[in-house]
């Protein structure tokens, strides 16, 4: 620049029209927000753009929606898998109580008909608790969780709600033997309550039959009939149930019949029997259902028939057991049954 020129003249040009502009944006500004105040253009047009906006922020919020779904998943599967295991744990438990539940229900029933039994045949009985079984085809068991200690004798018959179970053959101080009906060595003299035909049934080793050899084409006896102890022998006091004949059928000779009897006794269940401390001064009535014999024609001259059963020696449960019967069953497994009564 020369030296000799003056100083420079500002250029006010572009500061006017810079003022125009912002006065002419004031002056929209003003327009705009009294029309918004009026008309809402502007909340509209607000509106319209987050309507264009909203695809945006909702692919913006995937990342974030999808980490907080896996993690509520994770805690959802962690705490499902920790309920499951617990209310496993419990249905467990559970079923456990209710089935220890319906075996004391059972046994409670159980017990309520023994009782119900001596009641209403006013016998005078000792309960005994089951502490072990032999169903063994040849040896048919009990043994009892009763001895000498209690009262428990030989000879004494051993009865349920249903009938007869069968006798002790042997006792020590704190546990007894009883011979089942159902065993091979075993008879017990029977009659039909229907007609008093006297009749001896045999064990067969098997827990659901008796047999009835050599029965006379004539007796008054058919499938069904009930049979109770005669009480010949005197070893089983009369009228107790025995069981119920199911078939009959001719021998081999076609001179006689074989019966087979289901005995009236739970023999292969419950885990309690009666004993009967003293005879009852009349038949029982009521054990399973009335089967008292009244017949005068049953009663013979008492000892009559009496074979008392050889006491085992030494009283060992697995020892070989000498033949507990009523009537001597080893000569003979099936004598005539005029011989028997």
């Amino acid at each position: 620049m020369p030296s000799y020129a003056g100083p420079t003249t500002p250029n006010r040009g572009g500061d006017v029209a810079g003022t125009l502009r912002l006065l002419a944006y004031l002056a929209l500004a003003v327009v705009l927000v009294v029309l918004d105040h009026r008309g809402g253009w502007l909340s509209q047009a607000r509106r319209q753009a987050s309507l264009l906006v909203q695809p945006l922020w909702t692919i913006a919020g995937w990342p974030g929606r999808i980490a907080e779904t896996l993690y509520d998943d994770a805690g959802t599967l962690s705490q499902l898998t920790e309920e499951n295991e617990r209310l496993r744990n419990e249905l467990l438990v559970n079923s456990a109580r209710i089935a220890r539940l319906q075996t004391l229900a059972a046994d409670n029933a159980r017990l309520r008909e023994l009782l119900g039994a001596a009641q209403r045949g006013n016998l005078d009985v000792q309960l005994a608790p089951i502490l072990d079984i032999d169903l063994d085809p040849t040896r048919q068991r009990l043994v009892l969780d009763s001895g000498s200690n209690d009262g428990v004798r030989i000879g004494q018959s051993v009865i349920d709600a249903g009938g007869v179970v069968g006798q002790i053959i042997a006792v020590k101080p704190t546990h007894a033997i009883v011979l089942l009906l159902t065993d091979p060595s075993h008879a017990v003299p029977v009659a039909v309550a229907r007609s008093g035909v006297r009749l001896v049934a045999y064990g067969d080793g098997r827990t659901d039959v008796l047999r009835l050899p050599s029965i006379p084409l004539s007796s008054d006896i058919k499938v069904g009939d009930k049979l109770v102890t005669s009480g010949l022998g005197g070893r089983f006091p009369a009228g107790f149930p025995v069981g119920t004949i199911i078939s009959l059928r001719p021998d081999d000779s076609r001179a006689f019949l074989l019966g087979e009897v289901r005995p009236a006794a739970q023999l292969d269940r419950g885990r309690d029997v009666l004993l009967l401390r003293t005879v009852p001064a009349r038949p029982p009535i009521g054990i399973a259902e009335p089967l008292a014999v009244d017949d005068p024609a049953m009663t013979l001259p008492a000892g009559a028939g009496d074979d008392a059963p050889a006491e085992p020696s030494g009283g060992d449960v697995a020892a070989p057991l000498a033949p507990a019967a009523d009537a001597d069953v080893e000569a003979d497994p099936a004598p005539p049954a005029e011989a028997r009564r």
